[in-house]
Formats: C-alpha cells, sequence, structure tokens
C-alpha cells in the first residue's frame, strides 16, 4: 500500500514538472534576427532588453515589448526651385538615401522605446518626422561650402562631409550610410531670376556653357 502512494506521489511529481515545463515553453519568447524584446515586470521599474536567444514572459506577470532594429531608408530628394545651392551660387538637384536604425546597445534601444514607442520606432512616417528636416539641413550646408563641379567631382567626399555634419547623436538611432543616388544641376528654367542666388547661378551657367 505504502509503494503504491509512493508511485502515485512520483507520477504525480514527474507530471507536475512535465506541466511547468511545458508551460514554460509556451510562454518563452524568442528574439528574431533584426529585433529586441523589452520585459517590463510587475515587480520591476526598469524593462530588460533581450537583442538575442530569448525570455521568459508569463501572463499578467511580465509586458512585452517587440522594437525592430533593421536599418531602415529615407529618401530625401531636393530638386528644381527646391534644388541645393551651391557656393557658385548654381543649383543642384539632388537625391540621397540614408541608411538609419537604432543603436544596438540597452540604452539606445531604452531610449527609442520610451521616446518615440516600440510600435512607431520604425514606422516610415514617424522616421520620416524625425529626420528629414536634419538630414536635409546637412545636405543644404555640405552644398554650400562645394561649387557645383566639386560636389559632381567629389560625391564620395559630400557624402562624408554629410555624414560628419548629422554626427553620431540622434536620440538613440544612428546613421549607417548615405547613398547619392542622383546629383545634376538644376535645370537653368527652374531658376528664378528676380532671385539673388539664382541670378547668379544663371550667369554662373551661361558663362560656363558659353565657353565650353
Amino acid at each position: 500500500m505504502q509503494g503504491d502512494l509512493v508511485i502515485v506521489m512520483a507520477a504525480a511529481c514527474v507530471l507536475l514538472t512535465a506541466g511547468t515545463f511545458a508551460l514554460m515553453a509556451r510562454q518563452w519568447r524568442r528574439v528574431a534576427p533584426g529585433t529586441a524584446l523589452i520585459v517590463t515586470g510587475m515587480n520591476t521599474r526598469e524593462p530588460r532588453v533581450f537583442m538575442s536567444g530569448g525570455a521568459l514572459v508569463l501572463p499578467i506577470v511580465h509586458h512585452a515589448d517587440v522594437i525592430d532594429l533593421s536599418v531602415k531608408t529615407i529618401v530625401i530628394e531636393r530638386g528644381g526651385k527646391d534644388g541645393l545651392v551651391c557656393a557658385d551660387c548654381i543649383r543642384a538637384d539632388v537625391a540621397a538615401t540614408f541608411l538609419v536604425r537604432i543603436n544596438h546597445t540597452i540604452d539606445d534601444v531604452l531610449k527609442v522605446a520610451q521616446s518615440v514607442g516600440c510600435a512607431r520606432a520604425a514606422d516610415p512616417i514617424t522616421l520620416g518626422e524625425l529626420f528629414t528636416a536634419k538630414f536635409s539641413e546637412a545636405l543644404k550646408t555640405v552644398a554650400r561650402q562645394l561649387d557645383f563641379e566639386q560636389l559632381t567631382r567629389e560625391r564620395e567626399s559630400f557624402k562624408d562631409q554629410v555624414i560628419h555634419v548629422i554626427g553620431k547623436d540622434l536620440n538613440g538611432y544612428v546613421l549607417d550610410d548615405v547613398a547619392v543616388d542622383r546629383l545634376e544641376q538644376t535645370p537653368i528654367e527652374f531658376l528664378d531670376p528676380g532671385n539673388v542666388l539664382d541670378a547668379q547661378g544663371i550667369k554662373k551657367i551661361k558663362s560656363l556653357t558659353e565657353r565650353n
């Protein structure tokens, strides 16, 4: 009789252990490539960030969010009357692709999650709101320092200077690279003779074309 009780208790322990492991397996959240898992517990103030492996996320006890860490693109186009003004007042039509992602550190992941939100962190519209003005200003700043011929001849230097002007302080994000997809002279018909800079640009274009 006592032996049967021992067997029953042992079987119950085995079933309980197996059930516990099965429950834990179902609540285990793997971290997908290019993402981070942010887990907040009921009794912890600071969220925990997992960028590889996974974490146990229990219902009610934990709250978990996924944040996208993959590289996203922001395309900036400036052309026509909004073309970049170069040092010699010639305008340039430019299209540039900026490669942006959340910096892969726990502090920066949390900074973006708290300031932007996990769901919006990689949203194209949100990224545009965050960076379009800053990136456009960097393109304008560097273009003003170079003549148009320099701009077209030294694309790599132009790109490097744009990256330098933007800098590394992007509130948790990082700029991986910039690709200059298009760089050409703004057609003269888009320039405004009544604009002082455009008037000088028109004069410079005519002098170059007549000389050639």
